[in-house]
């Protein structure tokens, strides 16, 4: 028998996209799959619209929007399938997406997480993603974002972490990591979660032939305060619950420059100081922050040698900036 998977989307206000999203996944061509959407408190009729028109699919309604991570969680523990897949609300995966992640799994029983290309949805010729990239600045990104599609990939490829907008995680990993920080709300969990993999001992595999088109933040405000207010406190409490010890103390130089220059630079150019507000609003949880810290880094298995070599060097703040560029004429999620 195949291994089960249950494939988790979490939804709010995005009735305009479901018909796509869940259309696609009940076309998918792994036999033994079931699909959790839950429902963050959307008041557009998503929920009505779920049951009518997708009986099969297994809705969570809750009564409040508690965020991307949590949402998911929700998913996932009312999953006891071999392996979670996760999708956005705003994507259409291609027929043998969650196969090729599966297959790829079953193959590589040692792997925690599979991560799949993510195609702009407007620009199917362009790659979204391929996967999160970290420099030793503390700085994640998109693997391949921006790059054509015409260069395929060999797969799977050792990669840090798998973007939660399309991937498989491994039960028995999850079970061992834990899950989501409900904390996070939205934006940069999946970075989490992955530095939390890595440190124990999971690899991450990036599989080319799993493709997802994504709208890309079709549910989000672009450069809205409240987004980049969660984006800077979550990138301060990812380096501080995971960065081990003596590295951070070897690479904080770097990691100041890189966070004193966005924040100025936001300051200056925007007049936008959500992304301080969010920093001073990290430093505030100082003590349970530490103390997830404490956990994580007791259950450290790789060495810091291995984990500097999975961390790309510090990048020049041109080429930075260059990392982010394919995404100006969309908005992210």
């Amino acid at each position: 028998m195949s291994a089960s998977v249950s494939v988790i989307v979490v939804n709010w206000n995005g009735r305009h996209h479901l018909q796509t999203c869940l259309t696609a996944l009940l076309g998918q061509t792994h036999p033994n799959f079931e699909i959790i959407l839950v429902d963050n408190g959307s008041t557009d009729g998503s929920k009505a619209f779920v049951r009518e028109n997708f009986p099969s699919v297994r809705l969570i309604e809750l009564p409040e929007n508690v965020g991307f991570a949590q949402g998911n969680n929700i998913g996932i523990r009312e999953s006891t399938a071999d392996y979670i897949a996760l999708l956005n609300n705003d994507t259409k995966a291609e027929p043998h997406w969650l196969a090729a992640l599966v297959e790829t799994a079953e193959s590589n029983p040692n792997v925690g997480s599979f991560a799949a290309k993510l195609l702009f949805w407007d620009r199917p010729e362009t790659i979204n993603s391929a996967g999160i990239c970290l420099d030793r600045a503390g700085i994640a990104w998109d693997r391949l974002g921006g790059q054509p599609t015409d260069q395929p990939q060999p797969t799977p490829v050792p990669i840090f972490g798998a973007s939660g907008g399309a991937a498989l995680y491994r039960r028995t990993m999850l079970n061992e990591i834990g899950l989501f920080d409900d904390d996070f709300f939205a934006y940069l969990e999946d970075v989490d979660l992955a530095w939390r993999a890595r440190l124990a001992g999971w690899d991450c595999l990036y599989v080319d032939t799993a493709v997802v088109l994504h709208h890309h933040s079709a549910t989000a405000i672009e450069g809205s305060p409240f987004k980049n207010r969660l984006l800077g406190r979550n990138k301060i409490w990812t380096l501080l619950k995971n960065y081990p010890g003596p590295l951070l103390l070897l690479y904080l130089p770097a990691i100041l420059l890189y966070d004193l220059g966005s924040v100025l630079m936001a300051l200056l150019t925007r007049r936008d100081g959500s992304l301080l507000n969010g920093r001073l609003q990290a430093l505030r949880h100082l003590p349970a922050i530490w103390h997830k810290r404490q956990h994580i880094q007791r259950q450290r298995k790789i060495s810091l040698k291995e984990m500097r070599r999975l961390m790309e060097p510090v990048a020049l703040p041109t080429n930075v900036w260059q990392r982010y560029q394919h995404l100006r004429p969309t908005n992210r999620r």
